[in-house]
């Protein structure tokens, strides 16, 4: 008993005697100590927890099927990592161990990072390549076809690479056109999300400024390098793209998710320059052969026509010997019509001026009528000198009227000696001028009508002394 007494009683003064720490500082000497004995680890696990902050810092934990190791990836470590972390993915850190004495843990300062083998990120990009076919974002029936001459390009790529020189120095050996250039990272964290705007940025521009076709481009890489092109945000950019769409990532042998989402897939971007335009020269030269073959094929209906209008030419006679006959019966008829046009006119005038004439007589005698009519009625007793002065009147009136009626007719006028001149068409003559231009005329006389010959040479008026004015 006294022995353990003895022993409680050391052990408490050796107690005694050690040191007394702060939590802070024991926190630093832990950290000291860990820093030092863990100063470059290299550790493999799955991301979980993923999460990158607002300053540009990736927070998440490495985990296996027996421990939980927190990671921390500062923002300039971030900015050139080659790949995207995300939940899930199997990853290979390089960095060094310390503690947070704010949470009493420890963790691991991750300087490099990249995924633990290509089997490990292949079966990620076919996992992810699967569940977007299953949605229709490769199917065959979303493809457009290319324009044939392009006005405009949009190059989606970096700015400083050898990519845009090659493509640019392709364009302008075969068909040189306007391009527009949309600047962006190829590679490393928020490159995915540039390309997705960028493809989206060129589908939103104004009809008058957006580009007829879209090149999406970027040189050879590892997977790793590539990455940024098997991002869902990107492909799904593609696959939404108003404009069509041609993915040149990578060498030949490099695949690409984008290049299941766009229109054409280009083994180069060199390539994917040849497949957006065509050679100018070929085009002028097949353009050249096509008016060559046009002028043959026209110089070939031309003699076709010709020649069959020969034949039928032929066949149908001289038109000349046809046309003879039928313009002598023509001439003939044009000679006698102007007499006959006469002739009717004539006999429709006499006939029109024998119808006045008895309207005339008869117009008379209804009015000699009517004043006998008016004489006869019984009047209010007027004397038998008024009645007899008044008829007396009226009588001299009327055969005064009948006197000058009959001194006034056309059949007078001719008895008198004189002859009304008609030309061919009937119309009256009535100028020497116009009986030389009409020609031939006709004379009607108190008797009956001739025809006569117009001299067309003028005769003066002779004078008193028998001259000739």
């Amino acid at each position: 008993m006294a022995s353990l007494v003895d022993r409680a009683a050391s052990g408490e003064a050796a107690a005694d005697n050690l040191p007394e720490l702060s939590v802070s500082e024991l926190s630093r000497a832990l950290r000291r100590t860990v820093e030092t004995a863990f100063d470059r680890v290299r550790v493999r696990g799955e991301i979980s927890g993923f999460k990158r902050h607002s300053s540009g810092h990736l927070y998440f934990a490495l985990k296996d099927a027996d421990a939980v190791l927190d990671a921390v990836i500062w923002r300039g470590t971030a900015s050139g990592l080659a790949f995207r972390p995300e939940d899930g993915l199997e990853v290979v850190a390089t960095g060094r161990l310390t503690t947070y004495p704010g949470r009493s843990k420890y963790q691991i300062i991750v300087e490099r990072m990249e995924p633990a083998g290509e089997g490990a990120l292949l079966a990620r990009i076919e996992e992810r390549r699967r569940r977007l076919a299953a949605e229709g974002l490769f199917a065959a029936e979303r493809k457009r076809p290319l324009p044939f001459l392009p006005r405009r390009i949009g190059i989606v790529t970096s700015p400083t690479g050898a990519v845009i020189r090659d493509i640019l120095h392709r364009l302008a050996d075969r068909f040189p056109r306007e391009v527009l250039l949309w600047p962006v990272p190829v590679q490393g964290p928020g490159a995915a999300e540039q390309i997705a705007a960028a493809i989206a940025g060129f589908s939103a521009m104004p009809e008058a400024q957006r580009p007829d076709l879209v090149i999406v481009a970027r040189g050879g890489g590892s997977i790793e390098d590539l990455m940024a092109f098997n991002e869902e945000v990107v492909v799904r950019a593609a696959a939404a793209s108003a404009i069509p769409l041609i993915s040149a990532v990578g060498h030949e042998t490099d695949t690409t998710l984008i290049d299941y989402a766009a229109d054409r897939r280009a083994s180069t971007p060199t390539a994917a320059a040849e497949m957006a335009v065509p050679v100018r020269a070929d085009l002028v030269a097949q353009v050249a052969e096509l008016a060559a073959r046009l002028r043959r094929a026209a110089h070939r209906l031309s003699d076709r026509s010709r020649e069959r209008l020969g034949l039928l030419a032929a066949r149908l006679g001289r038109p000349a010997l046809l046309l003879a006959l039928p313009r002598q019966r023509l001439d003939d008829a044009a000679e006698r019509l102007p007499m006959a046009l006469a002739g009717l006119a004539g006999r429709r005038r006499a006939g029109l001026a024998a119808a006045a004439d008895r309207l005339s007589v008869r117009l008379l005698r209804e009015q000699v009528a009517r004043e006998r009519a008016r004489l006869a009625r019984p009047q209010a007793q007027p004397s038998v000198a008024l009645l007899a002065a008044r008829a007396g009147a009226a009588r001299a009136r009327l055969e005064a009227t009948w006197r000058m009626l009959v001194a006034l007719s056309p059949e007078a006028t001719l008895a008198r000696g004189y002859a009304l001149v008609f030309d061919r068409a009937g119309r009256l003559v009535r100028s020497a001028a116009g009986a030389r231009t009409a020609g031939r005329v006709r004379l009607r006389f108190s008797d009956g009508e001739a025809g006569a010959v117009v001299d067309r040479r003028a005769v003066g008026q002779g004078d008193l002394f028998g001259g000739s004015l």
